[in-house]
């Protein structure tokens, strides 16, 4: 979400669950295909109201389309205003479909907007009412598809990417380890020296040299690579082994079954 407010900071981020519900609702129906939209709103003081949102359509990259979609977002926010909806842009979203998420990006952003969502209080009426255990009363045919290739393939090609920055991010601290471990040897080598050029001082009724030298750059200290893309590198990985271990166990379970209906 951007700051549209100048140099103002906001403490957190005041999120509608409506506005929750329209973009899983947006991300749902068009997926695989990647979606984004506007968020809109208010800034009160330092907090960042989230109140409603609209979908930006699914169109190919062009100039005469993206003239059109300018003038689609201005026609929406005309058609908000004049029903007394708050059209103010406070900034956007966009979905993802098993691509890496987790970056340094994204752990920043919700470091600056702490977000906090609220219901209404009739919405929070009705939520008490709902049954945890209701029965289920909708057929769900998604779960007899017994095709889950592309899935599976999606998933363990972005598993070998993540294998391979996280091979990267290895050798990031193996060349780091490798140069500090050089460091500390030229250092001890340097100290010893000295050491034994302050026995001689002395010796000679000398004043000793101090042991450490500042300006000697052996002594300036080697930056730590961030470890914080590899937690995140890894926490994806296990993501992705999650989600085909639980497709492979689920496919497996359906042949079985279809094997089964298929022999009596």
């Amino acid at each position: 979400m951007a700051n549209n407010s100048g140099n103002s900071v906001y403490k957190y981020t005041f999120l509608c669950s409506v506005v929750i519900l329209k973009i899983i609702k947006h991300c749902k129906e068009f997926s695989p295909a990647l979606v984004t939209g506007q968020l809109l709103g208010l800034d009160v003081g330092s907090v960042l109201e989230v109140t409603n949102c609209f979908p930006f359509p699914i169109r190919e990259e062009d100039e005469e389309i993206e003239a059109d979609g300018a003038n689609y977002q201005l026609e929406m926010m005309r058609c908000l205003r004049e029903v007394n909806v708050d059209n103010n842009t406070v900034g956007w979203y966009q979905s993802t479909l098993l691509g890496s998420f987790q970056t340094v990006e994204l752990i920043e952003t919700f470091m600056n907007y702490q977000i906090k969502v609220s219901n209404s209080a009739l919405i929070s009426a009705f939520m008490t009412e709902l049954e945890a255990d209701s029965p289920i009363t909708q057929c769900d045919y998604d779960r007899l598809q017994l095709s889950t290739s592309p899935f599976m393939e999606r998933n363990v090609e972005f598993l070998i990417e993540c294998m391979d920055e996280l091979s990267m991010e290895q050798q990031k601290f193996q060349f780091y380890y490798r140069n500090l471990s050089r460091q500390q040897a030229q250092q001890q080598a340097w100290l010893q020296k000295r050491r034994s050029e302050n026995m001689a001082r002395k010796a000679a009724g000398e004043d000793p040299l101090p042991e450490e030298d500042p300006s000697n750059p052996i002594f300036k200290p080697i930056p730590e690579p961030s470890r914080l893309d590899s937690f995140l590198i890894t926490n994806q990985i296990a993501n992705f082994c999650n989600q085909i271990n639980g497709v492979s166990g689920q496919s497996f379970n359906r042949l079985y079954l279809m094997k089964a209906l298929q022999d009596s």
